[in-house]
C-alpha cells in the first residue's frame, strides 16, 4: 500500500517525508554555574513526531512522569524540584481520569543546585515516559554524572547533613560490583536474580525465532489502516457522486466530451475522430479529478504537519469545533439550509475553462465541478477528513485519493461505454434521500466531538446515558423519514389528479429496508441506557464510568502471575503454554485492549483456562534489592526497579520496547506464534491465540 502511495505522489511531483528515529526521545544533560553557590542542571529533549513525554505532574495509576533522581551527591544540594521550562499540553485522559500533561517535538527541564563550595559530585538519573497512539515506551532513564569545583564560600565547610552517611554505601558503589551481563547471554541465573537453578535459560534471546513466524499477527495494523482510510474515502466519493449535486452532471459531461467538435453535417471519419478525442479528455478529466483532490489532502497534511495533525484528536478546541462543523453539515444536507462557494469562484474558473483548449481546458473543467458541486461534496469531504486526520500523516492523502477516484470513476467509465448510461439510474427525489440519510449520520457522528470536548474539560453535559438518548432519538427519526412518516424540504410533493397533495405514499423497498436497519439500531441501544455493553457503539460513546446508572457489572481477567520466572516454573510443572502480557499502569491502549477484548468470553475463557496467563508491568516502581548493570548496545544500563527488569526482558529476549505487547510461548520459553500489539479485533486476537495452541499441541 505504501509504494502505491509513493508512486501515485511521485506522479503527482510531490512528497513525504516521514522521519523514523531508533528512539522516540533523545535527551541530553548539562551543567552551568551561574555563580560561586548555585548551578543549574538542564534537561533537553528532543521528541520524534506522532509521540508525547510527559510531564513532571504525577496521576495515580497514570503515565509516567519526568523525575529527577539522585543516587549520590557531595559539596551540593538539590535546590527545588525538577521544573518544565516548555508549556505543557493539557489533555483529559479517560482511562486515568485526571487530566495529564505532556510535551510534542521538544520539552525543557531545569534542575537548581546549591553548590556548598569545593568539590561537587551529582551522580543520578532522569527518568521519563513516553507514549504515541497506539505504544507507550517503558520507562527509560538517562543517566548524568556532574562534578567540579568552586572556591569555598566563607571558608565555611559543607554542613553535615549535605554529606553522604560515610556507613552507608551509594547506590551506585552497589551497583560498580554487579557483573556486566550482555543481553545475548542473559539467563535468570547470571542477572543474579537466583529465581532457578536449572539449566533451562528462559532469558535467553528468541528474537529470530519470532520473527519466523512473520512480522506480528498484527503488523500490518499501519498498512490496514491505509486501505481502511481509502475505503473510507471511496465510499464517501460514491455517497457524493449520488447527490443532487454531482448525478445530473454526469450525463452531460460525457455527452460534451463525445460530441465535441461534431455536427449533423460531421461524416462519419469526422464523428470517430471527435468521439476518440472525446474519450482522451474524458480521461483527462477523472484523472484531473484525482489530482485535484489528492494535491488538497496533501496541502491539509503539509500545512499542518503530522504532530498537530495529532494534536486535534486531544485538544478541546478542535473536538468542539469539529462538533459544530459536523452539525452545521448535517443541519445543511437535512435541508436547513445550502452551503456553497462564492459564484465569481465558479463563474471565473467557468470562463476561463471555456476561453482555453487542450489539457489546461479539461483540467479547468474539473476544477469547476469541484466548486460547483461543493454544496454536497463539502460536507462528505469535511466528513471523511474529521475521522482520518488523526491516523495517519498519510490519512489526508489516501482518504481524498480514494475519494477522488470514486467521484471520476463514472465520467471515464460512461465515456468508454456510453451505451452504460441508457441504464444508469435518472435523476430524482431518491438522490436527496441520500443527502438527507448523510445528514442523518453526521449529527450522530458530531456528537462524538461534543463527548470528547466534553471529556478533556470535565463538563459533564453528555455522559453516556445522554449521548445514547441522542443516538437513539436520531436514529429512530432516520428510519421514520426513510418510512415516510416525516419530510424535509428539499423532499419532492407528490400530487394526484385534481392537484392534492398524496400523503399515503409508497415506501420503496430499498427504503424500507435502510428504515428497518435504522429501526434495529435504535432498539439496539436502547439496554445500553441500563449500562450495557453496547460494543458495536463502544468507540463512539463516552466511557462507561460516566455511566449514572448501570446494572452491569464490569468483569476484568487477572493474571495468574506477575512474575516471569514464577509463571513459567508453574506452567512447566503444569505442561501448559504461556502467554505474556508485557503491560504498564500508564499505557492507554494497554487498558483499552483489556476493556475492549480481553472481557470477552470466549477470549477470556482461552486466556485464563489454557494459557498460564503472565502480566508484567514494566513501569512497575518496586525496587530491586540490589541494581543490576546490563549492557544494551554496547552501553551500560543499570535496572534499579522490578519495572526496569522485566522491560529488560522485552527488549533483550524479544527484541521489543512497546506496549502492550503480547507473545506467546511454550514452557521452555519459546515462541509459538508471531507478537501482537494494539489491536482491538476480537476475531484476530482470538485467531492469534488458537494458533498459538494449535502450534503447542503440534
Amino acid at each position: 500500500m505504501r509504494k502505491l502511495i509513493s508512486f501515485v505522489l511521485m506522479l503527482c511531483c510531490l512528497g513525504v517525508a516521514n522521519a523514523q528515529f531508533a528512539s522516540p526521545v533523545k535527551v541530553t544533560t548539562t551543567i552551568k554555574e551561574t555563580s560561586p553557590t548555585e548551578a543549574v542542571i538542564t534537561f533537553a529533549a528532543t521528541i520524534q513526531g506522532g509521540w508525547h513525554m510527559y510531564s513532571t505532574n504525577v496521576v495515580a495509576d497514570g503515565p509516567t512522569p519526568t523525575t529527577i533522581n539522585i543516587e549520590k551527591i557531595s559539596g551540593a544540594k538539590l535546590d527545588g524540584a525538577l521544573k518544565p521550562t516548555t508549556n505543557a499540553i493539557k489533555h483529559y485522559e479517560e482511562m486515568f481520569g485526571a487530566d495529564v500533561f505532556y510535551f510534542e517535538r521538544s520539552a525543557t527541564f531545569t534542575q537548581k543546585v546549591k553548590l556548598l563550595g569545593g568539590k561537587y559530585l551529582i551522580e543520578g538519573y532522569l527518568e521519563y515516559g513516553a507514549c504515541n497512539d497506539q505504544n507507550c515506551i517503558p520507562p527509560t532513564s538517562v543517566d548524568f554524572d556532574f562534578s567540579g569545583e568552586v572556591a569555598a564560600v566563607n571558608d565555611e565547610k559543607p554542613k553535615e547533613a549535605d554529606k553522604p552517611a560515610e556507613s552507608e554505601p551509594a547506590a551506585d558503589d552497589v551497583a560498580e560490583t554487579v557483573e556486566t551481563v550482555e543481553p545475548d547471554t542473559l539467563a535468570a541465573d547470571t542477572v543474579a536474580l537466583q529465581m532457578a537453578e536449572e539449566d533451562d535459560d528462559l532469558w535467553a534471546p528468541v528474537i529470530d525465532k519470532l520473527k519466523s513466524f512473520g512480522e506480528g499477527a498484527n503488523s500490518d495494523t499501519e498498512d490496514s489502516s491505509l486501505w481502511y482510510i481509502f475505503v473510507l474515502g471511496f465510499l464517501g466519493g460514491l455517497v457524493a457522486l449520488v447527490t443532487p449535486c454531482v448525478w445530473p452532471i454526469i450525463p452531460m459531461t460525457v455527452s460534451f466530451f463525445l460530441k465535441k467538435g461534431t455536427t449533423k453535417k460531421s461524416t462519419p471519419e469526422e464523428i470517430a475522430a471527435a468521439r476518440k478525442r472525446g474519450l482522451r479528455d474524458a480521461i483527462l478529466y477523472g484523472i484531473s479529478i484525482v489530482v485535484i483532490y489528492v494535491v488538497a489532502g496533501l496541502v491539509i497534511t503539509l500545512i499542518f504537519g503530522a504532530s498537530a495533525l495529532n494534536d486535534l484528536a486531544t485538544n478541546w478546541v478542535c473536538n468542539l469545533f469539529f462538533f459544530l462543523m459536523l452539525l452545521v453539515f448535517g443541519a445543511s444536507f437535512i435541508g436547513g439550509f445550502e452551503i456553497t462557494l462564492p459564484s465569481k469562484w465558479n463563474n471565473a474558473v467557468d470562463s476561463k475553462a471555456s476561453s482555453t483548449t487542450g489539457l489546461l481546458s479539461v483540467f479547468l473543467m474539473a476544477f469547476t465541478l469541484v466548486l460547483v458541486s461543493f454544496s454536497c461534496t463539502g460536507p462528505i469531504i469535511g466528513f471523511l477528513l474529521v475521522q482520518v486526520v488523526t491516523s495517519n500523516i498519510l490519512g489526508p492523502v489516501v482518504g481524498m485519493l480514494g475519494f477522488a477516484i470514486a467521484l471520476a470513476l463514472p465520467f471515464t467509465l460512461f465515456a468508454l461505454f456510453p451505451t452504460m448510461l441508457k441504464s444508469a439510474p435518472k435523476s430524482g427525489n431518491w438522490m436527496n434521500v441520500v443527502k438527507v440519510t448523510l445528514g442523518f449520520v453526521e449529527l450522530a457522528f458530531s456528537l462524538k466531538f461534543l463527548s470528547v470536548a466534553d471529556l478533556c474539560e470535565g463538563w459533564g453535559i453528555l455522559d453516556r446515558e445522554t449521548f445514547l438518548a441522542l443516538w437513539i432519538a436520531l436514529f429512530a427519526l432516520l428510519g421514520a423519514y426513510l418510512i415516510g412518516w416525516i419530510r424535509f424540504p428539499h423532499d419532492e410533493v407528490e400530487y394526484d389528479e385534481m392537484g392534492n397533495v398524496v400523503v399515503n405514499h409508497r415506501t420503496s423497498i430499498p427504503r424500507f429496508f435502510m428504515a428497518f436497519a435504522a429501526f434495529a439500531f435504535a432498539m439496539y441501544m436502547i439496554p445500553g441506557l441500563w449500562g450495557a455493553p453496547l460494543k458495536a457503539v463502544s468507540a463512539f460513546a463516552p466511557p462507561m464510568k460516566t455511566q449514572d446508572f448501570n446494572l452491569a457489572a464490569e468483569e476484568e481477567v487477572k493474571p495468574m502471575f506477575t512474575d516471569y520466572e514464577e509463571g513459567m516454573a508453574y506452567a512447566k510443572a503444569h505442561n501448559m503454554p504461556v502467554m505474556i502480557d508485557f503491560t504498564g499502569y500508564g499505557c492507554v491502549n494497554c487498558r483499552k485492549m483489556e476493556a475492549s477484548v480481553f472481557v470477552d468470553p470466549t477470549v477470556a475463557e482461552i486466556m485464563t483456562e489454557k494459557y498460564v496467563l503472565i502480566q508484567l508491568y514494566v513501569d512497575e516502581k518496586t525496587k530491586l534489592p540490589e541494581p543490576i548493570v546490563v549492557s544494551v548496545n554496547g552501553e551500560e544500563r543499570k535496572l534499579r526497579s522490578v519495572g526496569d527488569k522485566w522491560s529488560y526482558l522485552q527488549s533483550s529476549k524479544f527484541g521489543a520496547t512497546a506496549q502492550p505487547f503480547y507473545v506467546l510461548l511454550d514452557n521452555e520459553g519459546n515462541p509459538l506464534e508471531s507478537s501482537y500489539s494494539f489491536d482491538e479485533d476480537i476475531a484476530k486476537f482470538q485467531n492469534w491465540l488458537n494458533n498459538g495452541l494449535k502450534n503447542y499441541s503440534e
